[in-house]
């Protein structure tokens, strides 16, 4: 388990009271992962069964969920970086509220780059890298290349 820290008590605290963990759990079952504690506040639930969205992991609240299995998930130190901080977002921007603007990231990013996360001002802030992302490209870009 990782260690807390005043902030991270902090974020843990703000991210049940503005309901977004309990939503994270809640899609957890409902998408028969198993969950279990990983510290810092944190929760992953590994064996996600719904298709949407489809990404290696992806946070609610203070919960990482992904398709992958539990062990196979804690063995991505990367990736478990970049969805502990998209926690941090979510306490941030008010939990739920937080689903509003990053849509509009993901569109802005699918008009610029035609991805969803290269000019996502939130998968930037997480680490585009540690997400298993690629540096960004425009389209005009990717057509020269």
């Amino acid at each position: 388990m990782l260690p807390h820290t005043p902030w991270t008590r902090v974020r843990a605290v703000v991210n049940w009271l503005n309901l977004s963990t309990l939503l994270g759990l809640a899609v957890a079952r409902l998408g028969g992962a198993r969950v279990e504690r990983r510290g810092r506040g944190t929760w992953v639930a590994g064996g996600y069964r719904w298709g949407f969205p489809q990404a290696g992991a992806f946070t609610i609240g203070s919960v990482i969920l992904s398709t992958r299995d539990l062990d196979a998930l804690r063995s991505r130190s990367a990736l478990l970086r970049h969805e502990d901080r998209h926690c941090t977002q979510y306490a941030w921007c008010l939990g739920p509220v937080m689903l509003l603007p990053y849509l509009l990231g993901v569109a802005t990013s699918w008009v610029v780059a035609g991805d969803h996360a290269s000019y996502n001002p939130f998968e930037r802030l997480a680490g585009l890298r540690d997400g298993g992302y690629s540096e960004p490209r425009t389209r005009r870009a990717r057509r020269r290349g």
